[in-house]
């Protein structure tokens, strides 16, 4: 009978462990010396019964379990499937976990902009309790409501120059800080006049950088066949603030007060602005098929701002056709826009003698009207594109349509020929709705044209587009003393606009990149 030898294995140690609450270690303190075997003897059968008659001598001297092995290994039928079903769910949580960083990036810039616009009409709802309370006459509160456009549009070459060297992420979340700031402060300064003027100035500030940041954020993460939905998505959501906001408004104001409007509208922002930062930081940049990662650089001192301000080819801009087509068509849409949305509600009540309640729900008509239409155009026109129709064509289309199909509307609320006021109504909403097609048209031409200098592109036409918010809804109301007719004070220079601006884009839009350099400065 062979015999089993069992001595210490002191090269594995250094020191005693104690080994009898580790039952895998006692079997390594241990060297199986294997005897010598006759040549009879089959030598993997001696090795196992060895084994296991040396384990039990193990067991018995150090006192181990029985079955160590059943006992501390796991289940791999029961475990295995856990351990599975664990590391999907932590592959699929949370929900939006797998989706691509540019869909993020997308989703989080629109319900910015659903913020923006929800901060932007809570006043013209809130300066009603507001001027009974500190004894506001008309042109207390037009001033008050019209330092908004102030800051928006001294903002707007800022923040797309800003977009070109931060990138329109740092600026956009920059934005929609000041802005919600500044909202949550109006309660505080409402009675010191040059205090409430300076905040909504800066909300006006905080809200003009945002489109020239989106337009950069977009230009850099999203392709071409891609862009059209990407800018109605975005841009949409202005629509649904200005919704939400009218919708939200009132109620908030007559259950609490109209304090309170601005601190909860406030507060929404500056979560957004928390939330924004648990996004990746990584952005991409679509150039033609190629895709690369771009990292904007964190420090930049003076100097190189200096140089980045002097490096613009402002000239190159002004020298193409293309860009003065765009700031032309820009004014003009804004024209029809800003004065709709500041004087409609008027007309509804007194042109059309709807009670204030009639006349701010169809208010919200537009608005939502133009959520359903902005999502059917984007498609339209990517699935254009995607089909081979050159992209400029594909812009004109867009905004002729934009254009002639308010007008064509303004021109029949004009008309007298017995249309009941529902009817009218109907008519002005369906036709501002159809004005966002430009979201596809005037708005994706910027990226078209220049992915590089995109968001100071829309920073230029976005200035001059907010030149009838000051001027347009002052002159509109002018116009209505003098002549007292809605037709001639609000829908002809809307009309005008509209047709002239359809002109110029149909003559000298194009979708076609187009290298802006210093070289072509001199």
């Amino acid at each position: 009978m062979a015999r089993l030898t069992l001595r210490p294995n002191n090269r594995l140690f250094s020191s005693p462990l104690q080994t009898h609450n580790h039952p895998f270690l006692s079997l390594s303190l241990y060297t199986i010396t294997p005897p010598s075997f006759p040549h009879h003897h089959n030598p993997l059968k001696s090795r196992v019964k060895c084994s296991a008659s040396g384990t039990e001598r193990v067991r018995e001297s150090k006192k181990l379990p029985k079955s160590p092995i059943k006992e501390d290994l796991p289940n791999p039928g029961s475990d295995s499937k856990a351990l599975s079903t664990e590391t999907g769910i932590e592959q699929n949580w949370p929900p939006w976990k797998n989706i691509p960083e540019r869909y993020k990036l997308i989703g989080a810039t629109s319900l910015a902009f659903v913020i923006c616009n929800m901060d932007k009409v809570n006043l013209s709802i809130a300066i009603i309790p507001m001027s009974h309370q500190f004894g506001w006459s008309s042109s207390v509160a037009g001033l008050v409501q019209s330092s908004f456009f102030w800051g928006y549009a001294l903002s707007q070459l800022p923040g797309g120059w800003l977009s070109k060297i931060f990138g329109g992420r740092k600026v956009l979340e920059i934005g929609v800080f000041t802005w919600s700031f500044a909202t949550a402060l109006v309660p505080l300064l409402a009675g010191f006049m040059p205090g409430l003027i300076f905040s909504r100035i800066l909300v006006g500030i905080g809200e003009g950088v945002s489109p020239s940041a989106a337009t950069d954020l977009i230009a850099r993460t999203i392709p071409v066949g891609e862009r059209s939905r990407a800018v109605g998505f975005v841009f949409g959501g202005l629509s649904l603030g200005s919704v939400l906001g009218l919708l939200l408004a009132p109620p908030i104001i007559q259950t609490f007060n109209w304090e309170s409007v601005f601190y909860l509208f406030g507060l929404l922002g500056i979560g957004w602005f928390i939330g924004f930062q648990f996004l990746g930081e990584e952005e991409v940049s679509h150039r033609g098929d190629e895709t690369t990662t771009s990292h904007k650089p964190e420090n930049t001192t003076r100097e190189e701002l200096g140089n980045s301000l002097k490096e613009i080819p402002w000239k190159s801009f002004f020298k193409s056709s293309a860009v003065w087509a765009m700031i032309y068509t820009h004014f003009c849409g804004s024209w029809g826009h800003y004065t709709c949305l500041s004087w409609l509600p008027t007309y509804f009540s007194e042109a059309l003698s709807l009670n204030l309640r009639d006349a701010a729900w169809v208010s919200i008509l537009p608005p939502l009207a133009s959520i359903f239409v902005t999502s059917l155009a984007s498609q339209f026109a990517d699935y254009l594109i995607s089909n081979g129709v050159e992209t400029t064509t594909v812009r004109k289309i867009c905004q002729t349509i934009a254009f002639l199909a308010p007008a064509i509307c303004m021109t029949l609320s004009s008309v007298d020929i017995g249309l009941p006021p529902w009817e009218i109504a109907g008519i002005l909403t369906a036709g501002l709705a159809l004005s966002s097609f430009a979201l596809s048209g005037l708005y994706c031409t910027h990226q078209d044209i220049s992915p590089e200098y995109a968001s100071i592109l829309l920073g230029i036409t976005n200035t001059v587009g907010a030149v009838p918010g000051i001027v347009g809804v002052a002159l509109t109301g002018f116009l209505l003393d003098s002549t007292h007719s809605w037709t001639m004070s609000l829908f002809a220079p809307s009309i005008f606009f509209y047709l002239t601006g359809t002109v110029v884009w149909l003559a000298f839009a194009s979708s076609k990149p187009q290298k802006f350099t210093k070289d072509h400065d001199s």
